[in-house]
């Protein structure tokens, strides 16, 4: 069993896979930017601990790394989960909104990778799991800035993945579909600081009105687009003998094809990067 870290775990995909690890046997320490009134319940005998973490500090993200290593001995999985939705017209959100989003959705990931790869490191093991999302080939319209982060998030788990397997470390991107049910996305969801802006684009308004439902109109009857299928998932890929691990894997309710696309994007990659010469840099170092 393995000593895992998860990053937004107060709600939705990272809660739900905090508890299924846990129920599994591993030491799962669920991360949130405050753990007062977002504890769990009702987890008795599960090796399940809650650290507060602020993926837009590094000082938090160090601090939570260190915690773990100093109460576990060891870090094996780094499940980076963390992420804000933002809804609204592009032209309206401001460079700060831009940029407070990439900072969360992207930056934050590259913090706490910092905090945990010396450890993974040393040790020359582990896995990073991303927690990223087919909007970035489906690019549904109002997500603009959402759309720009998780493509960030894609390309810096790809780039960070070519030196970490130099070091025996894992890398899988799991990419889930539109979720609208047991996750607060969408109402916790940001808007656009520029009302102005926003005003001029009011005769929109109806269609940004049914985004969360024109959303759900995706998912065939029958099926439960629940986030515990991203979290089986998951634990699913932690599960495979070290080597094995997809690179990516696609859970997607919408049933868009988003997983063609990446296998064609992801082997047009590897065979640019081998005819650099870099080959290498796409192979697990044990």
């Amino acid at each position: 069993m393995s000593v895992v870290l998860i990053t937004g775990s107060s709600t939705g995909i990272g809660r739900l896979t905090a508890l299924t690890l846990a129920r599994q046997g591993h030491t799962v320490y669920a991360s949130m930017k405050s753990v007062a009134g977002n504890e769990f319940t009702d987890v008795d005998g599960l090796d399940l601990h809650t650290v507060e973490l602020d993926v837009t500090s590094q000082e938090s993200a160090d601090a939570a790394v260190a915690a773990v290593v100093e109460q576990a001995g060891r870090l094996d999985v780094v499940i980076q989960n963390a992420g804000h939705l933002y809804v609204g017209y592009v032209e309206a959100f401001t460079d700060d909104d831009l940029t407070r989003l990439l900072d969360i959705n992207a930056v934050g990931a590259h913090r706490v990778n910092r905090a945990a790869l010396p450890h993974l490191r040393a040790q020359r093991s582990g896995t990073l799991l991303w927690v990223g999302s087919t909007i970035i080939v489906t690019t549904p319209p109002f997500l603009g800035p959402y759309v720009a982060s998780k493509a960030a998030f894609d390309a810096l788990a790809v780039v960070t993945s070519y030196e970490a397997a130099q070091f025996g470390i894992e890398t899988t991107i799991v990419m889930p579909g539109a979720i609208t049910q047991g996750t607060s996305h969408f109402p916790n969801a940001s808007h656009a600081s520029d009302a102005a802006v926003t005003a001029a684009y009011a005769g929109l308004d109806p269609l940004v009105e049914r985004n969360e439902q024109a959303t759900a109109g995706l998912v065939r009857p029958g099926v439960n687009p629940h986030p515990q299928g991203v979290a089986d998932e998951i634990a699913r890929v932690l599960a495979l003998p070290r080597g094995e691990k997809p690179f990516r894997t696609v859970v997607d309710f919408t049933e868009a094809g988003v997983d063609h696309v990446m296998a064609f994007a992801d082997l047009t990659r590897e065979a640019f990067v081998t005819r650099m010469g870099f080959g290498e840099t796409l192979q697990l170092q044990r």
